[in-house]
């Protein structure tokens, strides 16, 4: 407990935010638990994982909503606007994380960060018809995930940062792989 107690003073948490509404595992289109800038200081909030995006339908002047979850491409029209607001800047925090495992159906590969209970992806956020939403960068695959799951990987802060990525320092400072000799196989 104690180890947690740094990123508890971070976020300002003193246990009575209602996070009730969010699991303790993500998912696409569930609530998660996100911090963000509330009022000049770093609360926790509950949004759901997915920005929605409407696109063309298959048949003539139909449209489908798609629920993005992952930045991948910086300078996209799409995302380009919530990563230049620091506003809109939010991190998304987490003990352990999944990447799906090729070729396995819904088998999954776990991952860990050493010697950090909690860490942090840097994510977006804005609000929409659906309440507010969220979605986190991502990046190249480090060495400890690339052979497992060789898409990509979220983008990793270090404690050192999260002031500055809420602050709204350039996205491309932050979208590097975080370092696999600091990370384990869960």
């Amino acid at each position: 407990m104690a180890a947690i107690q740094p990123w508890r003073d971070f976020i300002g948490w003193s246990g009575n935010a209602d996070i009730s509404a969010a699991a303790t595992d993500m998912w696409p289109k569930r609530k998660g638990i996100v911090a963000r800038r509330v009022d000049g200081r770093t609360a926790l909030d509950v949004m759901t994982w997915g920005v929605p995006l409407t696109v063309s339908g298959k048949r003539l002047g139909s449209t489908i909503t798609k629920h993005v979850t992952n930045v991948r491409n910086l300078s996209s029209p799409f995302w380009r606007s919530m990563l230049g607001q620091p506003a809109q800047r939010c991190f998304v925090p987490f003990s352990a994380f999944a990447e799906p495992q090729l070729g396995a159906g819904r088998a999954e590969h776990w991952f860990t960060i050493r010697e950090r209970p909690i860490a942090a992806f840097a994510g977006i956020w804005r609000a929409s018809d659906e309440g507010n939403v969220f979605a986190f960068l991502t990046c190249e695959p480090n060495p400890l995930i690339a052979p497992l799951h060789p898409k990509a990987m979220p983008v990793i802060l270090e404690e050192a940062d999260y002031d500055a990525w809420l602050d709204g320092a350039p996205a491309a400072d932050f979208a590097k792989p975080y370092p696999s000799q600091l990370m384990s196989i869960a």
